[in-house]
């Protein structure tokens, strides 16, 4: 009982006790009254204030604003008649706790000029019980104008947490939906790729293990060297999310395009400058994911590989002389172009498919960190 009691008083401070004298003290006043009909009165308006005072905290909609009009004319009949201005100090803690902006600056203004009015005409006529109160009439005066404002903006403020953690628990749920969905595209791309290699070099060492049973036994070799860094990768991924730069991505495109025996052209080193890591990875997941459709779909003898980078963007171009199988099919693959375009969207990059003459897809992603050009190699 002790332990409720103090727990009572540390969460609340003495605001319980300040709104039971306020709720206690409008009988001293009614008290004061010179005949029994105007006390009689006078409980029965108090009576009737904290009863229409609860009904109007649990309602909705219109009623709630009937029922602090009403209010506000019982504050004020209290006011003129027995000299207590305190109810103005309730309601002015029920309009501050108004959501609707329009209703709160209505009532608000509403109840300051009549608590005003009401306060002025008592000094007026010179109420001898009203002026002995004097000073704490102002304090509630006081009151009246600030304390609205105050719980409005306080409550405003409470619903704005609340919007603002519900907005954080719902990016909390979209970045973790987004790192699954990414870390199943990049298992499927590390696994994709270092399985259809497995797969292909399985094959060439079936067909040579005839004709050729040494080269059956090397492929076979590549085939068991493949699977364990397969794993290893994966590991990794796993364990760090490690990044993969594109010129190490290229030497894994020369090993499964060679195992496929289709030709690589190429034209130049694979080395970006002033690149962020998050944007070369992208790039490279990108160019393992094309180059396993050129192996696995295109049936072309030929892929060419370029990547350029100027001051403004950096392009990946990736060519074959196969045969495109339609965009719909490409398309509806949600780990392959979509996969690729989602990746790029991420950087703000752009995915550019054509199929003249082969296929050719051109990825272009903004240049991060501008490398230092000359003006004239600008663009």
């Amino acid at each position: 009982m002790i332990k409720k009691y103090m727990t009572f008083q540390k969460n609340n401070g003495i605001a319980p006790y300040i709104w039971t004298v306020l709720c206690i003290l409008p009988f001293y006043f009614i008290f004061q009254a010179p005949t029994t009909l105007e006390i009689i009165v006078g409980i029965l308006l108090t009576l009737l204030f904290f009863i229409l005072y609860r009904i109007a905290f649990i309602s909705k909609g219109w009623p709630v604003y009937l029922w602090t009009l009403i209010l506000i004319g019982i504050s004020i009949t209290a006011t003129s008649l027995f000299s207590y201005v305190y109810f103005a100090f309730f309601l002015a803690y029920f309009i501050g706790n108004i959501k609707d902006r329009v209703a709160f600056l209505t009532l608000y203004f509403i109840h300051l000029l009549s608590t005003s009015a009401s306060i002025n005409y008592s000094i007026v006529m010179h109420e001898k019980l009203f002026l002995q109160q004097l000073p704490f009439v102002i304090i509630i005066w006081i009151s009246v104008i600030l304390l609205p404002f105050s719980i409005y903006n306080r409550k405003e403020r409470g619903q704005l947490e609340e919007k603002l953690e519900y907005a954080n628990k719902k990016i909390s749920e979209l970045v973790k939906l987004e790192e699954r969905q990414r870390i199943a595209r990049d298992l499927h791309d590390t696994l994709g790729q270092k399985l259809s290699l497995i797969g292909l070099k399985t094959d060439l060492a079936r067909k040579l293990i005839t004709k050729d049973p040494e080269q059956a036994r090397n492929e076979l070799k590549d085939v068991q060297q493949t699977a364990r860094t397969a794993l290893s990768e994966v590991r990794k991924m796993v364990s760090s999310m490690r990044g993969i730069r594109i010129k190490d991505e290229m030497f894994r495109v020369k090993e499964i395009l060679k195992a496929a025996q289709i030709k690589l052209v190429c034209e130049e080193e694979f080395t970006l400058t002033n690149v962020s890591l998050l944007t070369e990875n992208i790039l490279s997941m990108c160019l393992k994911e094309a180059v396993n459709n050129v192996v696995k779909h295109s049936g072309a003898t030929s892929c060419y590989v370029s990547i350029e980078q100027s001051w403004k963007e950096i392009v990946l171009t990736i060519r074959d002389d196969g045969k495109f199988k339609g965009t719909e099919e490409c398309l509806a693959d949600g780990h392959g172009l979509i996969g690729m375009k989602e990746r790029l969207e991420f950087i703000n990059g752009s995915l550019e498919l054509v199929t003249n003459n082969g296929t050719t897809l051109i990825l272009k992603v903004p240049n991060d960190v501008k490398p230092h050009l000359d003006k004239e190699e600008r663009k």
